[in-house]
């Protein structure tokens, strides 16, 4: 990919599940050179998590993998073997940058530690994403997405009022750590091609969650500056109509009140009964008599149209809207389609699938799918003949289950 804003740019990946998977996505997905280094006959776990076609398991068909590791090249290696860790060195003395998600400690007892490593190849960038970072009391504990969500102190907050808390949707505090590791990762390759010298740098998800953007940045904020903790509460906001409603075909969402009461009359036809004064006043957003008074107005206008009908109408009278879409909605959606934001990826085992397209565009190194996710192991001869292993050495490695 010579045309791409990270060609020339070497990446050895031993990471697995989403999040270092991610980061080396957008490496590869943006032109570098990504080597996926796989245990023997097993690989990352994520082949075997699907989601699957026809919900049947096949460790080449998770939609998972496919979508987190195109345009990688895969080796299969067991590091166990010195014979296995001596191959992932050797790949390593022409690299850039070496990404892994092991827990603290594994790297070292491969001989692969950010000090064995330097020895190697001083220049070499050294990316560690774990769930707790490489140092502190909670270095070696487990951790998934609900852990990550509810120690991270957002889960408090998040839910229904007078119940327990809820995490909001799967794996993205996930992906948010393997962004923010793709951004770690090119800063330290950066200095490295100026200065002539690599470092460590070290990810911590749970780090990485405490100070998102989604909601904790303001809650953590709130409670430095006040003392106080954000409670789970419905929403309040003056004005109606306001929030979540159904429609003919689902469900929409409208945020009127008193700055868009105008706006609300007008896109609901300007019926006579909202025309009078009475409803212009701060003090009408708040009188639940009048609310339901509107409600008898607003809710048969609402059921009598689709969500694409609404969301004309509330565009062209000014007034923030969305329909609630589901993953349907959103893969017919015109504005995706005439964006080409999805991305058909032709897979030799899996098939053609839609995926989704670029984080972001380069007017002029454009990203590109250019491989599928690979095979398991697809690349080991290519890759380990280029670093002088012959045919003969490659059956003697298998037979070592050493490849």
């Amino acid at each position: 990919m010579t045309d791409k804003a990270l060609s020339g740019i070497t990446v050895i990946d031993f990471t697995e599940g989403i999040s270092g998977p991610y980061a080396t996505k957008l490496l590869a997905d943006y032109g570098a050179t990504v080597i996926k280094i796989e245990s023997p006959g097993v690989g990352d776990g994520t082949r075997r998590s699907g989601p699957f076609p026809d919900d049947l398991p096949h460790i080449e068909k998770s939609g998972m993998f496919l979508f987190l590791n195109t345009n990688k090249k895969s080796v299969t290696l067991n590091l166990e073997t010195n014979a296995g860790a001596k191959i992932a060195q050797e790949l390593l003395k022409n690299a850039d940058a070496i990404v892994e998600s092991y827990k603290p400690g594994t790297m070292d007892r491969f001989g692969l530690s950010y000090q064995d490593v330097k020895e190697i190849n001083p220049k070499l960038s050294y990316i560690s994403i774990s769930n707790f970072g490489q140092t502190g009391p909670y270095k070696d504990y487990d951790l998934s997405e609900i852990v990550l969500y509810a120690m991270g102190g957002e889960m408090y907050s998040t839910g229904l009022e007078d119940e327990s808390p809820l995490m909001l949707g799967p794996n993205m505090s996930l992906f948010q750590g393997g962004a923010i590791a793709a951004v770690g990762s090119l800063g330290t390759i950066y200095r490295s091609q100026l200065e002539g010298s690599g470092q460590h740098v070290d990810i911590s998800l749970m780090e990485c969650l405490a100070g998102s953007i989604d909601r904790r940045m303001a809650t953590t904020l709130a409670y430095e500056y006040t003392g106080e903790i954000t409670e789970r509460k419905a929403l309040s906001a003056v004005g109606y109509p306001l929030g979540v409603y159904p429609c003919a075909d689902g469900y929409f969402e409208l945020v009127g009140g008193l700055l868009r009461w105008n706006q609300v009359v007008q896109m609901l036809g300007s019926p006579p009964e909202l025309l009078d004064p009475k409803w212009s006043t701060p003090e009408a957003m708040q009188d639940p008599e009048l609310n339901a008074e509107f409600d008898e107005i607003f809710f048969p206008w609402i059921l009598s149209k689709t969500k694409q009908e609404l969301w004309s109408l509330a565009q062209a009278n000014n007034i923030q809207s969305a329909p609630l879409n589901n993953m349907e909605d959103v893969a017919s959606d015109p504005y995706f389609k005439e964006q080409g934001y999805f991305t058909n990826i032709a897979h030799p085992v899996a098939g053609d699938f839609l995926f989704p397209g670029a984080p972001w565009i380069m007017s002029e190194t454009p990203w590109e799918i250019q491989t599928p996710a690979p095979l398991l192991g697809e690349h080991t001869q290519e890759l380990l003949s280029a670093i002088g292993y012959t045919p003969n050495d490659l059956v003697r490695l298998r037979e070592q289950n050493c490849i």
